[in-house]
């Protein structure tokens, strides 16, 4: 009887992803996008020393190696950019993918415009859903996060981040939209460095941010759909062209 409620237990959620995916696919078929069915995962506890050690690592790059430790930081080295836990690796900027895909298991899309199917908004925080986008010849992390920024006031907030330095950041611009209902709400911005910390950006509000009313406004059935498309940024375009 254990086995049988154990994968029935399976089957249901496997029927639940499919149903998800399928509504998904439905709304947004018309606009050829592709569509990513994102599970939440509870948040353990941030640590603060996961932002602290990203912030070490930025200013190491730029300031004389600290002497109050014995062991010399390698500037080169960044912390796992994934928020979901407090993962101890560290490694190189270019093998952050390989690390966040193998080890975290995160999925990844491809295509100039995706669809981010959040399901099981009602959770309570904090939870997080999170998928990278390749794009451009760039990959992109995706966090939408709900979180009690004021105690009994949870909120949505969702950015994106290149898995890249600041200064290649700069070169991009991100737009998030989420329509439904007659209604359409969009956030565009240049996205952040996974070398900065997904909790200050969150903290800082340079993000989409949503109280939980009007995310009920664009959800249906407890899922939000954020539509995702990136481009270069026209600024530095015309820059380079002077």
């Amino acid at each position: 009887m254990l086995f049988f409620t154990q994968c029935f237990g399976a089957v249901l959620d496997l029927i639940h992803l499919r149903f998800q995916h399928y509504k998904a696919k439905r709304v947004f078929s018309a606009a050829g996008q592709l569509v990513c069915v994102v599970n939440p995962t509870h948040s353990l506890k941030y640590a603060p020393t996961r932002c602290a050690a990203a912030q070490t690592s930025v200013e190491q790059s730029i300031l004389p190696p600290c002497h109050h430790h014995e062991a010399v930081h390698d500037p080169q080295l960044v912390p796992c950019t994934c928020p979901l836990y407090s993962c101890p690796w560290e490694g190189h900027l270019e093998v952050v993918v390989s690390h966040l895909r193998q080890t975290h298991r995160i999925n990844i899309l491809q295509g100039a415009e995706i669809v981010f199917l959040a399901t099981d908004m009602h959770l309570p925080a904090p939870t997080d859903w999170i998928i990278m986008h390749s794009c451009l010849g760039h990959q992109f992390l995706l966090v939408l996060r709900k979180q009690e920024k004021y105690e009994g006031h949870p909120q949505f907030f969702a950015t994106m981040m290149l898995i890249g330095t600041p200064t290649q950041a700069d070169n991009f611009t991100y737009r998030l939209e989420l329509n439904r209902n007659q209604r359409r709400l969009k956030w565009e911005a240049t996205p952040r460095s996974v070398l900065e910390c997904v909790d200050s950006v969150i903290s800082d509000g340079d993000c989409l941010v949503l109280n939980t009313s009007l995310a009920q406004l664009f959800s249906d059935n407890g899922s939000l759909a954020i539509g995702i498309a990136i481009t270069t940024s026209k600024v530095h375009n015309a820059e380079d062209e002077m």
